[in-house]
């Protein structure tokens, strides 16, 4: 069933407001794929707040025009769903890891701070650790010179303890 063009504005301007927030796209071909595996991706995407589309590539031509992810129009083509998420990697990561339990799914490619990305290039980013994993990384980073300097400080006060100790026994 065809949209009428009123339709197909409101799924551009819906299309355009992701696009808007969004940070990441990313595309792939879902040939193949049956309904119920569809629906366990978008519940996966939903829960790591990235949305999944499945778009005429003429109105995803039409709804990035003018935004960082025009640079992808001439990688749509064919059947493709179109993943945006806020955050970085979110989008790469949900589809990257659906692309390896189901090999219908093919990664197409996708765009990132503007620059389109090839396969490669979105596994990459799937590959990079999520912002709470690299926060916690960073502060452990960050404590483990002050947790080093507490203890050579409580070792020092520790030997210097003993040393007084044993110097008031003798006397």
């Amino acid at each position: 069933m065809s949209l009428n063009r009123s339709e197909k504005q409101a799924v551009i301007d819906e299309v355009a407001a992701l696009a808007a927030k969004a940070q990441t796209l990313v595309m792939a071909e879902y040939r193949g794929i049956t309904v119920a595996d569809l629906t366990k991706l978008r519940v996966e995407a939903r829960k790591a707040g990235v949305t999944v589309s499945v778009l005429k590539n003429t109105l995803a031509r039409r709804a990035t025009a003018g935004t960082p992810f025009e640079v992808a129009a001439e990688q749509m083509t064919g059947p493709l769903l179109y993943a945006f998420s806020e955050d970085a990697v979110a989008a790469a990561k949900v589809v990257a890891e659906f692309a390896k339990t189901n090999d219908k799914m093919v990664l197409r490619g996708g765009v990132y701070a503007g620059k389109a990305l090839d396969v490669n290039g979105v596994k990459a980013l799937a590959a990079i650790p999520s912002k709470e994993v690299l926060l916690s990384q960073l502060l452990g980073l960050l404590q483990s010179p002050v947790s080093r300097l507490a203890r050579v400080v409580a070792a020092l006060a520790e030997k210097k303890g003993e040393g007084q100790g044993a110097e008031a026994q003798p006397a």
